[in-house]
């Protein structure tokens, strides 16, 4: 495996693999991987013959009131666990190599951003969007591979290849959860012992959710106010419970064709996030 940190290096070895016509899959991330991340990389490595995995920490899309500073960052065992699932490159440039000035341009997102995570963390995908487009100038990807735990953001990315004409099959992975349910995530070990007990209750509640689908309910409101009366019993504090049209992110009373269903809790030191998306037959 080969650590690239220059963008011109990134370019050339890239060009060099394509000219021999290899396919490339291409894993984006901030780092401090988990298992979550290195599911992608198990998919990338299983359709392509070339991976790339980016680690980047990208201070456009911190807001005002996020640390980026104090993003948890580790390179050399992500080094590792990246070599050990298979990785041919990791991208591993710098912020002055990314953003050598100030942006002359950056990518505006002006659809399914005002809902979910994207209502209070205004421009954050607007700086997502900004840096996988200039990754996807460089890596050149013929396959992107994105976690469904962040949906937002692959539903986001999903309008930004359609609408950009990128020629990249953007690849969503399932969500990779614990024994008793919970997303795998960096942010479960904030957890104290008593919320991470608790913290399987946001799964629950979605799966309580679906079951009352399937037997026929079809009222959005009646739906959410299931979810939070089961997330109410726990610490945490509920940060936002919604059910939407998937991937568009449109409200919809009515729930029919696909859907998603996610929620957010605040906890002492963590924010957590989960959804389930489901499809359902219109009446």
């Amino acid at each position: 495996m080969q650590v690239v940190t220059t963008i011109k290096e990134m370019q050339t070895t890239i060009s060099r693999e394509k000219k021999q016509g290899k396919s490339v899959g291409f894993v984006p991330t901030m780092g401090f991987l988990h298992e979550g991340h290195l599911e992608l990389i198990k998919k990338a490595r299983a359709n392509n013959e070339i991976v790339v995995l980016s680690i980047f920490v990208n201070p456009i899309q911190f807001g005002p009131n996020e640390d980026f500073s104090s993003y948890p960052r580790d390179f050399e065992r992500d080094k590792q666990l990246a070599e050990k699932e298979g990785a041919d490159y990791i991208f591993y440039p710098s912020v002055d190599e990314m953003y050598p000035s100030e942006s002359s341009v950056i990518v505006h997102v002006k659809k399914r951003t005002d809902v979910l995570c994207g209502k209070s963390r205004p421009g954050h995908f607007d700086g997502v969007s900004t840096v996988l487009t200039k990754l996807f100038h460089i890596i050149q990807p013929d396959k992107a591979y994105f976690g469904k735990k962040d949906a937002q953001q692959v539903a986001v990315v999903e309008g930004l290849v359609e609408d950009f004409n990128f020629p990249i099959e953007i690849i969503a992975v399932e969500i990779v959860r614990e024994k008793d349910g919970l997303a795998k995530s960096s942010r479960n070990i904030r957890l104290l012992p008593s919320e991470r007990e608790q913290a399987s209750s946001l799964y629950e509640s979605l799966l309580l959710a679906k079951k009352h689908i399937d037997d026929g309910e079809k009222d959005s409101e009646k739906i959410m106010t299931i979810i939070k009366e089961k997330l109410e019993k726990m610490d945490g504090v509920i940060d936002y419970v919604e059910i939407l049209a998937y991937p568009s992110l449109e409200k919809q009373p009515v729930l029919n064709k696909k859907m998603i269903i996610a929620l957010a809790v605040k906890f002492s030191k963590a924010r957590l996030i989960d959804n389930l998306i489901i499809n359902i037959d219109e009446d």
